[in-house]
């Protein structure tokens, strides 16, 4: 098995389970290191019904690092930090203080639409397609272009309910923004929470991934699990999707430090 480095919590309020909870399910499969990554709070009380306050960063980080010990697996504390429009002037400083082995960064949101919620799914059938992808790539070249998050997460989470326009109109938006991820030194992640979605396919597709993998892009994996018992879920598939498209090796962290290590 592979590290996972895509893990919620409860105190993330769209999740179930604890640390403790997260940490014995991956040490029942084998998994050698699991990053736990909440969404991150933020000042301007962004998306407050899927993530803890800002009173709670330090519950969060204590509940972690209490299971920081020599019994397997090793844990690291990470955070998921979503970029949006307006949001740098109270994020960007912030991110640049924390103490964490891992930040993914992550788009939930086109303008005030989460175009990912199912409780917003709707709006998909009143929207041009193609414009929110291409609006949605934007932001992602935007968050890219800070250098402030070490992987990007779920890169084209916008066909999450399956629509999409068709993959070379996919490819052409998405090169100049691989090009400036691979700029930028950080990685991505094989996201498999996406076969768990109606698109039942991991993030990113094939196409997009051996893209990545032209420009020396690295991976890592995560499952982005809300339960415990989705830790690790279908690696499988990750890892041989990661192997077809030319992948041998990924990367996992310590204290936001990219280590590389073969695919196994």
């Amino acid at each position: 098995m592979v590290p996972d480095t895509h893990i919620h919590t409860s105190l993330c309020r769209h999740a179930e389970g604890t640390p403790a909870e997260f940490k014995a399910a991956a040490h029942r499969q084998g998994i050698p290191e699991i990053a736990f990554t909440d969404h991150l709070p933020n000042p301007d009380g962004y998306d407050s019904r899927h993530r803890m306050t800002m009173d709670e960063w330090p519950k969060y980080r204590e509940l972690v690092l209490a299971q920081q010990t020599a019994d397997p697996p090793r844990v690291l504390c990470g955070a998921e930090s979503d970029y949006y429009e307006g949001c740098d002037k109270s994020l960007c400083p912030r991110l640049a203080g924390l103490r964490l082995d891992l930040l993914l960064g992550s788009i939930h949101h086109i303008g005030r639409w989460g175009f990912d919620n199912p409780d917003e799914h709707h709006v998909w059938k009143t929207v041009d397609v193609t414009g929110a992808w291409r609006e949605y790539f934007a932001l992602l070249g935007r968050l890219a272009d800070l250098r402030l998050v070490d992987v990007i997460g779920h890169l084209d989470l916008p066909k999450k309910f399956g629509h999409r326009p068709p993959d070379r109109v996919v490819k052409e938006m998405a090169k100049p923004i691989l090009d400036r991820i691979a700029a930028a030194g950080m990685a991505i992640e094989l996201n498999s929470s996406g076969l768990r979605k109606p698109v039942a396919e991991i993030y990113p597709a094939g196409f997009l991934l051996v893209l990545a993998h032209e420009r020396e892009i690295p991976i890592c994996f995560g499952s982005d699990a809300h339960r415990p018992q989705e830790v690790g879920y279908r690696f499988d598939d990750s890892l041989k999707l990661a192997r077809q498209t030319g992948y041998s090796q990924a990367v996992h962290f310590s204290g936001r430090r990219k280590i590389f290590y073969p695919l196994p």
